[in-house]
């Protein structure tokens, strides 16, 4: 197997278990607190990258050595915050919808980057965006008389993390992967434990196999995404992660007994193109400027 084909077989990976860790965390956020099953969710992704880090080059020191330190401590808080978003949305507006709107992150970031990180967004990318908040807007409905603010929970999730991946630029230009998900974890896990016992709730014995398979999911999904940017670049990772909205749909009709409306479907495909547009336009850019 070439390297390329080990990297999409990891994305595959990636992809199908982030599908699982969201049906866990929808299951489990149905029952407990979402601070509460995303602390213990970091307790263990803590461990895990930390495990990682030790067996990395230079060891457990090398990787905490960061010239952000602020800023790294910052994008743990940060996603441990647009977690427990994530989690209060897949229960109150359904995995579906939550995952149909959550696509939109690429387009998002693509936005906050021009004032964030002063790079340039030319016309092509600009109507990208145009055409995928069309999309957002699409799968909101806002102009049924059904419409649901609840809705607008899974959209404040994909800003969350649209700074989170801003913020992740940034470090990257000073700091390793390695360095970036090590602090994402151990400070994400600080967070959440400084928040999460005045939560907590007893876990019922015959909710243990889905708490510990959220902690699996959650440690896995990331270790297979890190081995796939390994091999390929982002814009050949990009496209295969929307796999994740069929995967997640599937899972929400079949276990949840969710609907997937028209709006949805439609909204999901524009929002998805506009994406892929993006990722893709990107690329070629920075193709130009390296030469």
């Amino acid at each position: 197997m070439t390297a390329k084909s080990r990297g999409y077989l990891y994305v595959l990976l990636a992809v199908t278990i982030f599908a699982g860790q969201d049906a866990f965390s929808k299951l489990l956020g149905e029952k407990y607190p979402p601070i509460m099953v995303v602390m213990v969710r970091f307790w263990a992704f803590a461990l895990f990258v930390m495990v990682m880090a030790a067996m990395s080059p230079g060891g457990l020191k090398r990787a905490f050595v960061t010239r952000r330190p602020v800023l790294q401590a910052f994008r743990g808080v940060l996603l441990v915050g647009e977690v427990v978003v994530v989690v209060f949305a897949l229960v109150t507006a359904g995995l579906a919808m939550s995952q149909a709107i959550l696509q939109a992150t690429p387009l998002i970031v693509t936005v906050l980057s021009v004032p964030l990180l002063g790079e340039k967004v030319g016309w092509r990318r600009g109507l990208a965006v145009l055409a995928g908040l069309f999309g957002v807007f699409v799968i909101l409905d806002p102009l049924s008389v059904q419409f649901d603010l609840r809705l607008l929970v899974p959209l404040a999730a994909a800003f969350m993390y649209g700074f989170y991946s801003i913020a992740t630029r940034a470090v990257s230009r000073d700091d390793s992967a390695m360095t970036s998900v090590l602090y994402a974890g151990v400070f994400g896990a600080i967070a959440a434990t400084l928040v999460g016992p005045f939560y907590w709730t007893p876990i019922a014995p015959a909710d243990w196999p889905a708490m510990i398979a959220l902690c699996i999911c959650g440690a896995t999904s990331h270790y297979f995404l890190i081995k796939a940017y390994g091999l390929l670049t982002a814009v050949e990772v990009q496209p295969l992660t929307y796999l994740q909205l069929v995967f997640s749909g599937g899972v929400a009709v079949v276990f949840f007994g969710e609907t997937v409306t028209v709006n949805m479907i439609v909204g999901a495909v524009i929002v998805v193109g506009a994406g892929l547009f993006t990722v893709w336009r990107e690329h070629r850019v920075n193709l130009r400027s390296a030469r």
